[in-house]
Order: structure tokens, then sequence, then C-alpha cells
């Protein structure tokens, strides 16, 4: 496919070295920070693939980038909107690869309806496993409170006790690639585990979902946001849960029904929580927010609450994930702009 470069001011362009544009199949990133740049230049090259960059969220007003590209790569920040769909299949986009695990921020069934197949990518999952553990043991250990209080230079120690891993039971729901992971990191620490899944595997100890929430001191959140999913974590499943238990959030911030959480943070019937992805997230995490307040009443109470632990959304932000996501989100072009050729090849 061709490749055609827009002279837009905010665009930031890259080529393979001349010898190679010939040959090279065309791929439009947005959204590509320039960590990602570095990366996908030195990719494309290997690949043979003529990018065309910009730091832009994909929309509807620059969509026309991707002209004469079958395949565009874009990432999870921003939401993307059906007319920005429609766009895209009129400049000839036919594929999105989406750098991310959830599709959350596109509408697969629409893009479907106008042409354009969407995909995930697929990352090491330790990059969250690591990430979930640590959040565990910040709660744990009531590791707000004490940053804190250091902070302020206060060093006397706290009235509130730590609690050890070992002794506790770990609920784990959803048993994916990173739940598996989280899993494995767990057993190093000896505590009891319980599962839950829809397709179980003999990863652990499997119960039901009421037995894992009644039995478990943390539960910790890895299953796909889906329409079964939304508010996994409901008034009436949080009132189901241990009291004194921790919840810890890495998956997707619509699991928990936030108010349901607040409420039983404020009343004390839970421990604490650890979260690094919110419901309604959008336009607070990854935004510089230290001169414009914030409006999200839920954000806010949990914020101020001294056993809660918010992380901006980045427990998959390492090197090797990112260096996962480009590469795997330039093969699936790839693979995508082969298998649509040789089809046209037998057609023809």
């Amino acid at each position: 496919m061709a490749n055609t470069e827009s002279a837009l001011p905010t665009a930031l362009h890259a080529r393979p070295q001349e010898s190679a544009v010939a040959t090279a199949s065309g791929l439009t990133v947005y959204g590509c920070g320039r960590d990602e740049v570095a990366l996908f230049s030195e990719m494309a090259q290997r690949h043979g693939v003529a990018p065309v960059f910009t730091d832009e969220p994909l929309s509807e007003a620059n969509s026309r980038l991707a002209e004469g590209n079958r395949c565009i790569s874009i990432g999870h920040k921003d939401r993307v909107t059906n007319p920005t769909l429609l766009a895209l299949s009129r400049s000839g986009v036919e594929y999105i690869s989406t750098r991310s695990i959830g599709y959350n921020h596109i509408d697969c069934s629409y893009a479907a309806r106008v042409g354009i197949r969407v995909e995930n990518v697929a990352y090491s999952p330790d990059s969250v496993a690591d990430y979930t553990l640590m959040l565990m043991l910040m709660a744990v250990r009531n590791t707000k409170s004490v940053i804190c209080r250091a902070n302020a230079h206060d060093f006397r120690l706290s009235e509130v006790w730590g609690r050890e891993l070992r002794d506790l039971t770990v609920g784990v729901i959803g048993v994916g690639r990173i739940g598996r992971a989280v899993i494995d990191r767990l057993r190093g620490f000896g505590c009891r585990i319980l599962a839950h899944d829809s397709f179980p595997t003999s990863a652990a100890d499997y119960v039901s979902l009421d037995e894992l929430l009644r039995e478990s001191d943390i539960v910790t959140l890895h299953t796909p946001l889906g329409a079964d999913t939304h508010h996994l974590l409901n008034y009436a499943r949080i009132s189901k849960m241990k009291r004194g238990a921790f919840v810890i959030n890495t998956g997707r911030g619509s699991l928990i029904e936030t108010g349901a959480l607040v409420d039983a943070l404020e009343d004390r019937r839970l421990g604490g929580a650890a979260l690094d992805v919110l419901e309604g997230e959008e336009g607070i995490f990854y935004a510089d927010r230290r001169s414009t307040p914030i409006e999200s009443e839920p954000f806010l109470r949990l914020h101020n609450l001294p056993n809660v632990v918010i992380t901006p959304h980045v427990a998959f932000h390492t090197d090797h994930a990112l260096s996962d996501m480009v590469e795997n989100s330039i093969l699936n072009c790839l693979n995508f702009d082969k298998a649509t050729s040789a089809n046209e090849n037998d057609a023809g």
C-alpha cells in the first residue's frame, strides 16, 4: 500500500532508508509519544515499514493523515468517535491496531460496519503483575499514610499495624495472562490464593464469586471490561466482602461502582484500596492538573482517604511492555496487509 505524508505542522514524519521505501508498507501512527517514535522508527525500518507519526490523538480532523494507508496504530488514552471511524473508512483505512489490551475506547461494532477491523496487541503481563503486587503491599502496609507523614517530618510509628501477605487470603478475579502472572508471584509470599474466572484453568483454586468475596482479605481485578463485568463490584457485591478487606484494581475503572467503593471505605467496612484505574479517569489521568481544579467528586473523596492509593493508569508503563506494544502493533498491521493483498491477488 502507498504511503502519503501530510504537511500538517503537528505531524512528525519518519521514513526508512530511501532504498526501502519503494517496497515498504505504509502505517500511520497516532498519539505517538517521543519515547515511542524512536522505537517505531527502529522497528519499522527492520520490518520494512514506512511510518507517518503524529503525537496528536486520532480525531476526525486529522484522519486524513492516514490517506493511502490501509493500517493505522493508535494509543489507548483517547476515545475514538464514530464520525472519526467513518472518516477513516472513507480515507481507505481497513485496520486499526490499538496499542493496548482493552478496546473500550473504540466502538468495534461500528468499526466493523464501516469496514474497519480492530485488534489489540499483546505485551508482557509482567509489567501489570509486578505493579499489582506493589499496590497490594502498599495497601496492607498503609504506605500512603506512612509516606504522607514522613513528608511532613512526622516519623512516629502509626497506631495502625501493617499486615503480612502470608497471613492473608488473596482473591484473583480474572485468570488470563495477567491474572496468572499475579498468582505466580503471590505463591512466593505463601498466602492462600482463591480465583474466579468464567473459563477456569489449572492455575489456582477456583471458587464462586460470592465465596471469593466472602473469604478474601484482598480482592484484585484482572478481568476484561464488558457488559457482564461492568460494575462487577457493585453495592451488593461489596456488601458481601470480608470486613476490613482491600480492593486492588489494575484492570479497568468501570469494573468497580465507584460510589459503592467510596461509601464502603468511608464507613470503614473495607480496609483500603489501591487503584491504578478509575471510572471517569478521562481528562484527569495523563493530564497536568496542578493548576486546574478536579471537579470529580468520587475522585476527590477517594483521593482524600488516607487508606486509598491512586496512581494514574501506569501499571503497564515499562520499557519492556512498550517495546512489545510497538513491535506487535507493526506486526499486526503487516500481517493484515499481507493477508489482504493475498486475498486480492487470489480474487484477481
